[in-house]
């Protein structure tokens, strides 16, 4: 086929793709975009003929990506939200609707940055996603651009391993800010009125930790510490549990001590004895570009953690 005569990928043939990927399934994809299933079938099909690679492999549960298949994923998602900067940017006639997606660890700040985000895109048109999951997920949701930025946290335990890890998907960190670890005890703990509190003081008391599932919870793990043996150990999922443990039992967990809820008067945030630090990141792809919405929510991040220490 000649240069003249070939034809190249559209952007709702790369959006095509995106859909059955995120659906894992062709009949799913075809109902949300509208579009027969033989239709759709079709065209990944003439998609992967002109690449000349496999995207998808068929099979009774549905499709899923080969190790292709997931980086022409990861790029086409990066040309669909660029193309989506661009509408944004140049629309004239209608308002664009704006996208982006967070994965975080299970951080009350970033939810309150997302929930200021929303006031803030009040009058647009928007599709907003907000995923507090496992470490690993907050990982790979932002290696397969599933996420725009994700956010984790460094220690001195876990840097090693979760920076090679980093590396090796192309993902690139920037420090939001770093605290010394805190430890949260509800108000009928014995201890919740105390000023400082060292390890020896809490061994005693059961630890909560947040669940990573099968990953390794030394380098993993949400909470700093994790490589203490616990006597007492209580392993949740949710965060709106948490509270709810704190504040009816003589549990704690550790904490970067950022900790803004309704919650103020019945849970303590105590600094823990300890010369640990804590690193809170942002992480993204080394190829993404961050969109408008994104600096948005950034800079109201900014925002909460600036008046939290300023306070």
């Amino acid at each position: 086929m000649s240069a003249d005569s070939k034809q190249f990928m559209t952007l709702q043939q790369l959006r095509y793709v995106i859909d059955v990927a995120e659906t894992g399934s062709l009949s799913a994809a075809a109902k949300r975009l509208f579009i027969s299933q033989p239709s759709l079938s079709a065209a990944i099909k003439g998609i992967e003929d002109r690449i000349g690679i496999t995207i998808f492999l068929r099979n009774n549960r549905g499709v899923s990506l080969t190790k292709e298949g997931q980086e022409f994923v990861r790029y086409a998602k990066q040309v669909a939200l660029q193309a989506d900067v661009l509408e944004t940017k140049y629309a004239e006639d209608r308002t664009p609707r704006q996208r982006f997606s967070i994965s975080s660890q299970h951080y009350t700040f970033a939810s309150i940055a997302f929930s200021q985000l929303i006031n803030r895109y009040s009058a647009s048109d928007y599709e907003l996603k907000l995923r507090e999951t496992t470490t690993q997920e907050v990982i790979d949701d932002v290696k397969n651009l599933d996420s725009e930025v994700g956010i984790i946290f460094l220690s001195r335990d876990n840097e090693q391993v979760i920076g090679r890890i980093l590396k090796e998907s192309d993902i690139v960190f920037s420090v939001l800010f770093t605290v010394y670890p805190h430890v949260l005890i509800g108000k009928r703990h014995p201890l919740f009125t105390a000023k400082k509190l060292s390890l020896t003081d809490i061994e005693d008391y059961p630890c909560i930790s947040f669940s990573q599932g099968e990953h390794n919870p030394v380098y993993f793990s949400e909470e700093v510490m994790s490589a203490l043996r616990q006597r007492r150990s209580i392993v949740i999922s949710d965060r709106g549990a948490l509270a709810d443990i704190l504040i009816h039992t003589d549990a704690y967990i550790f904490s970067t001590g950022v900790y803004l809820s309704g919650y103020v008067n019945d849970i303590a945030s105590i600094p823990l004895d300890v010369k640990e630090k804590i690193r809170i990141c942002l992480i993204r792809h080394k190829d993404m570009t961050i969109s408008p919405i994104c600096k948005a929510y950034q800079d109201i991040l900014t925002e909460i953690i600036n008046q939290h220490f300023h306070h």
